[in-house]
């Protein structure tokens, strides 16, 4: 019977002194005259196997030979291991090679940069770093969806092509079928009409606008997919091509908003601890020391909430020479960010955000300046969410989105929803690799993503 790493490390009192067959790889091989060791891995769990072999075997010659890299099928007996902190190996009676490696074979047993395995981002996975890496993501997606679908979310999946810019920045992928050698045009004008939706179109920056459709037919629903954004940003935290989730719920105001971003966060970060412990351990010791410690604060804190001109007025009093002088109405940079997360020693809610600065659907609040926007500040990683109260006002949408010159026409659906049964209603959005970021302590974006899409990076 063939049997997984996984199951092994988990029922190992069940498979002590009996044999087992496993297949995986070669991740390191030692050759010694009379017998070799075999650091195994079959991807299952991130602990590995040693195999042991000797002279015994018919075929130790050609056993000797298999490189790292290589794909094999193991036959032996699990024992107890005389190695210190290693509970068990196999002491192999039949060692089959299933698919051979050659000796140039990239990813060999040793340091690599993160800058070069981008280059071999197809055999990444295959390191320790990357193995813990993309288990985390499997696993945060999956308490993501948990979350939402234990308290009766509807999952809505956006449309990825679209007509409308959620965000109103223009930094958007454009979508057409026209030859762009031979662009039809009247009067020098991009004729749409000879185009695939006879109108322009774009790769979707966000699926916010229309998931609150859906918020407003089952209350609660949330989106969980690719984003995109034309953006030339070379930074650690940017990529042209991401993935967003963003809920939706009606009802539900600026308050409740912050309460099930909150929830949720802990939720995420308590799952990825308990069922991704070996990973969580290698990146604690490897990657980023206080990674534990750090994430565990977090799902004790109690987040704190504060206005962004409260936020201002900490900022302008503090004794610190800022590189970006913080102002009241402004946006807040990095460094603040650190300030404040240190002030209040924890997360921190930052509401009632300038008007000016944010978009056209947050809710206004009655001063006139403000409204009710939140963004989350966690420590070691600023800005992690960003939500706010959506206007169900229809005169003051409309009438802010003529402030800003925006089409009418192209939203008019959207403007709709507050005429027909409209509510109070709010969501927020959260980068997905922002999170891993926050989760693995691997702090640039590149290295959360299977195959990044960055500016002059389009590989494999």
């Amino acid at each position: 019977m063939i049997i997984d790493a996984k199951e092994l490390y988990e029922k190992i009192e069940d498979y002590m002194e009996k044999d087992v067959t496993i297949q995986g790889w070669i991740r390191n091989h030692r050759r010694q005259k009379e017998f070799g060791f075999i650091d195994f891995s079959d991807g299952t769990c991130f602990n590995h196997i040693q195999v042991v072999y000797d002279d015994k075997l018919d075929e130790f010659d050609d056993i000797q030979k298999y490189h790292v890299g290589s794909a094999i099928e193991v036959l032996g007996k699990v024992v107890e291991s005389p190695k210190e902190g290693q509970a068990f190996e196999i002491q192999a009676s039949k060692v089959t090679l299933l698919g051979d490696c050659p000796e140039d074979y990239p990813i060999q047993p040793k340091k690599h940069s993160r800058e070069f395995l981008r280059e071999q981002a197809y055999l990444r996975p295959r390191t320790n770093l990357f193995q813990a890496v993309f288990r985390v993501r499997s696993v945060a997606a999956y308490a993501i969806h948990k979350y939402f679908q234990e308290r009766g979310y509807v999952y809505f999946h956006a449309p990825l092509i679209t007509a409308s810019d959620c965000e109103g920045a223009g930094e958007m992928f454009h979508v057409t079928c026209m030859d762009l050698e031979n662009i039809p045009k009247v009067d020098g004008q991009v004729d749409y009409s000879k185009d695939m939706f006879s109108k322009p179109a774009s790769l979707t920056v966000s699926g916010q606008l229309e998931a609150e459709t859906f918020a407003l037919a089952y209350k609660k629903t949330y989106t969980f997919g690719p984003t995109f954004r034309a953006e030339n940003s070379n930074t650690k935290v940017h990529a042209n091509e991401f993935w967003m989730i963003e809920p939706e719920i009606a009802f539900c105001d600026l308050e409740g908003d912050m309460e099930i971003m909150e929830e949720m966060l802990k939720y995420v970060v308590s799952y990825v601890l308990e069922h991704c412990k070996d990973e969580m351990e290698f990146l604690d010791k490897f990657v980023e020391k206080g990674l534990l410690d750090k994430l565990t604060k977090l799902v004790k804190s109690k987040f704190t909430r504060v206005t962004h001109k409260e936020v201002i007025d900490i900022l302008q009093k503090a004794d610190v020479s800022w590189e970006f002088e913080p102002k009241q109405g402004e946006d807040i940079a990095k460094e603040h960010e650190k300030y404040i997360t240190e002030y209040f020693d924890g997360p921190v809610f930052i509401t009632d955000w300038p008007k000016d600065i944010k978009a056209f659907y947050m809710k206004q609040n009655p001063d006139g300046e403000t409204v009710a926007a939140v963004d989350l500040e966690v420590p070691g990683a600023g800005e992690i969410m960003g939500g706010s109260q959506r206007e169900e006002d229809y005169e003051k949408l409309v009438s802010r989105m003529k402030e800003l010159d925006m089409d009418m026409d192209e939203l008019d659906w959207y403007i709709n929803l507050r005429k027909f049964g409209g509510c109070v209603h709010s969501g927020f959005g959260m980068g997905f690799e922002r999170l891993l970021i926050y989760l693995t302590g691997v702090e640039n974006i590149r290295d959360v993503i299977p195959y990044p899409r960055t500016p002059g990076n389009c590989d494999f």
